[in-house]
């Protein structure tokens, strides 16, 4: 499976994405204009082992909502990142068998050398 999970209004997903020139082959999701189903997050969790590795606690509503001060469970963050975009970690690229999540400088680097091998 090769796909890019990210928002077309979000400046930094834009930048990896060019950063990354992915291949024609790559499915590409706005996961604001399509939505995450629960098939596609099973798969993330799947590879990354962590609902809580592929969620956002920089999200807005993370702290609107006084997450920080609560005791989430691998369900919970399931089931919010189900519930709102905001709350999936980004990007997300899955490349063959590889999971790539966030905007980190090794990440980003990382995903670069999969998709270029």
């Amino acid at each position: 499976m090769k796909k890019f999970y990210y928002l077309k209004t979000c400046n930094t997903c834009m930048r990896i994405l060019k950063t990354l020139d992915l291949p024609e082959n790559v499915e590409l999701q706005d996961i604001k204009e399509q939505p995450i189903t629960v098939k596609q997050l099973e798969e993330m969790h799947k590879l990354s082992k962590s609902y809580e590795a592929l969620f956002s606690k920089r999200a807005k509503l993370y702290k609107e909502m006084d997450l920080k001060n609560q005791t989430l469970e691998e369900a919970d963050y399931k089931q919010y990142i189900l519930e709102h975009y905001t709350f999936l970690k980004r990007p997300v690229l899955i490349y063959n068998n590889d999971i790539f999540i966030g905007n980190s400088k090794k990440i980003v680097d990382a995903a670069k050398l999969a998709v270029h091998e």
